[in-house]
C-alpha cells in the first residue's frame, strides 16, 4: 500500500515542525524510551516470527538469532553507554589560545529518513532507529514493501513506543520512496543495493543532506593453504546459506588453492547435508527466496553460468511456485557469466582457484571494494599481506559474517559498498553533529596582540608562532 504524496507531506511536516520538542530530550528520558522499545519488541516476538515466516519461510529460531537478538543486544548496549557517548568531551587547547577552553557537544542532526531492506527487516530497521533516537533525532522510516507483513509489525511496534510526530513509519513501494526522497532531510540512511544507493545519493545531494549508505557487493572468501580446511568449510557453509544466502555480507564466492578444492567441496557438501539434510526442500531450517522476482533473478544466474560453461558440483534444483532454490556449488565460472560480476544474494557458492596468494589478491582487487572480506588462515604473514593489499568495509578472520554481531566494531562499507558507520557509539556519532565549541574565559587573549595594524613587532611574534608552535 503506497501512501499518497499528500499523506507523506503531511507526516513529514508534522515531524519537522515538532522536532524542536524532541531534539533536547535528556539522556534519562531517551533511556526510558529505549526500554519501552525493547519491551514492545519482546512482547511482539511471536508476531514477528509469524510475519517473517509468512514473508519468506524464515525459521523461528533463526528469527531469534538474526533478527531479535541483535536488536535487543544493541538496545542494551546503548542503554548502558549512552550517558558516556552523549557527555560533553573536553579537548586540549593550544597555548596560542591561552585563556580559553575547548569541547565537543553532540547534538541531533535533525529529521532523519531511514530506508531499510527486506532481508533482515527487524534487525536493520530497529538497529538503525536505535542509533538515530539515541542521538535525539526525529525519524521517518520506510521499511521494505517486499516483506509487507513484517513491515506492518514494525509500524505497530513503533506506534506503541513513539509519538507519530517524533518517529513515524510510512509504508509503500518505489513510488513512496521516490516521493520521500524529494523532501529535505537532515540525514538519510539507506540500506540496499549499490544501484539504488546512487539514486538515493543523487537525491540527497540536491539538499546537501548528509548520508549513510550500507550497500553490498561481492564479498570474497580467501582460503589459505595453511588453515584448518574442515573448520573453514563448516563456517563458510553456515554463513553462506543462512537466510537462503540473502545477506549483504554473505560470502559471495570462494578463492581456494587448486590442490585443496576437491577436499573443500566434499566438506561443504557434508555440512550442507548436516544443516539442511539431503532434501533441503523439506528442511524447516532452510527458508525461501523472498519473492518470485528474486527467484527468477537467481535462477537466471545459475542458467547463465551453465550456458557459459559453469559446472554445478552440488544442488542447482529449483521450484518456482515455492521460490525454492537448493544450496548450490558451482565451478568453472566464465568472466562472461553474470554471476562473475553481479552480487548473488542467494544460495549459490561459486568456487575459484588460485596458484599462489598473490593471484587471489589480484582477483579481489580487480573488482569493486567489497562490504566484507573473509580470510581463513593460520599463517600470520599471509593474513597481514591480504589485509595490507586489499580494501574492504570489514574483515573477519577464521570465521564469517560475525564481525557484524560485535556492536563495539563500526559496521559499514567503502566505495561501492557504501560509506558511513553504524552500531554502538559509531551509530550514535553517525547521527550526531559533533559541535565544536571554544569558550574564552579571560578578557585577554594572545590573539589580541596579532590584530592590525601590523608592524615589525607583531610580525616577529607571528614568526615565533610559526616556528615554535
Amino acid at each position: 500500500m503506497d501512501y499518497s504524496n499528500n499523506k507523506i507531506i503531511s507526516i513529514y511536516d508534522e515531524v519537522c515542525t515538532n522536532h524542536k520538542n524532541y531534539k533536547n530530550t535528556p539522556v534519562n528520558k531517551r533511556i526510558v524510551k529505549l526500554k519501552e522499545l525493547k519491551k514492545n519488541i519482546l512482547e511482539h516476538r511471536n508476531e514477528i516470527k509469524n510475519a517473517l515466516y509468512d514473508d519468506f519461510g524464515k525459521n523461528s529460531s533463526e528469527v531469534d538469532l538474526t533478527e531479535i537478538f541483535p536488536v535487543i543486544s544493541e538496545i542494551n548496549h546503548c542503554i548502558n553507554n549512552i550517558k558516556k557517548w552523549a557527555k560533553r568531551k573536553y579537548v586540549k587547547t593550544p597555548i596560542t589560545l591561552l585563556g580559553s577552553k575547548s569541547y565537543i557537544e553532540y547534538e541531533a542532526k535533525g529529521v532523519i529518513l531511514i530506508i531499510t531492506p527486506w532481508n533482515f527487516p527487524i534487525n536493520l530497521t530497529f538497529v538503525s532507529l536505535i542509533s538515530a533516537v539515541a542521538a535525539n533525532n526525529s525519524v521517518i522510516i520506510k521499511p521494505s514493501e517486499i516483506t509487507n507483513k513484517t513491515s506492518l509489525i514494525i509500524k505497530k511496534i513503533i506506534e506503541l513506543t513513539y509519538k507519530p510526530n517524533n518517529v513515524s513509519v510510512i509504508l509503500g513501494g518505489v513510488d513512496t520512496a521516490s516521493n520521500l526522497l524529494k523532501l529535505k532531510f537532515d540525514h538519510i540512511l539507506f540500506i540496499g543495493s549499490p544501484s539504488i544507493g546512487k539514486v538515493v545519493m543523487k537525491s540527497a545531494a540536491k539538499n546537501l543532506s548528509s548520508i549513510t549508505l550500507e550497500l553490498g557487493g561481492k564479498s570474497p572468501t580467501i582460503i589459505d593453504r595453511d588453515c584448518n580446511l574442515k573448520n573453514a568449510a563448516k563456517k563458510i557453509t553456515w554463513s553462506k546459506f543462512i537466510n537462503n544466502g540473502q545477506v549483504c555480507i554473505s560470502p559471495d564466492y570462494v578463492l581456494i588453492h587448486e590442490n585443496q578444492k576437491k577436499k573443500f567441496i566434499q566438506y561443504v557438501i557434508k555440512n550442507i547435508i548436516k544443516l539442511y539434510t539431503e532434501e533441503s526442500i523439506k528442511s524447516s531450517s532452510y527458508c525461501r527466496i523472498v519473492n518470485r522476482n528474486h527467484f527468477k533473478r537467481i535462477k537466471e544466474l545459475i542458467d547463465n553460468a551453465k550456458l557459459n560453461g559453469g559446472n554445478i558440483l552440488y544442488g542447482g534444483n529449483t521450484i518456482e511456485g515455492k521460490n525454492f532454490i537448493e544450496p548450490t556449488i558451482i565451478e568453472n565460472i566464465s568472466e562472461n557469466s553474470k554471476i562473475y560480476n553481479e552480487e548473488i544474494f542467494g544460495p549459490i557458492l561459486p568456487i575459484f582457484t588460485y596458484k599462489n596468494i598473490n593471484d587471489s589478491i589480484s582477483f579481489i582487487n580487480k573488482k569493486e571494494k567489497p562490504l566484507a572480506l573473509y580470510i581463513f588462515s593460520d599463517n600470520k604473514k599471509n593474513i597481514k599481506k591480504i589485509l595490507n593489499e586489499t580494501s574492504s568495509g570489514g574483515v573477519c578472520i577464521n570465521h564469517s559474517t560475525l564481525h557484524y554481531s560485535n556492536y563495539n566494531l563500526p559496521f559499514g562499507g567503502i566505495g561501492n559498498s557504501g560509506f558511513g558507520k553504524c552500531h554502538g557509539k559509531y551509530g550514535f556519532k553517525e547521527f550526531s553533529n559533533q559541535k565544536s565549541i571554544l569558550k574564552q574565559f579571560t578578557s585577554f587573549s594572545p590573539t589580541d596582540m596579532l590584530v592590525p595594524p601590523y608592524n615589525r613587532f607583531k610580525q616577529g611574534l607571528i614568526d615565533i608562532i610559526i616556528k615554535y608552535f
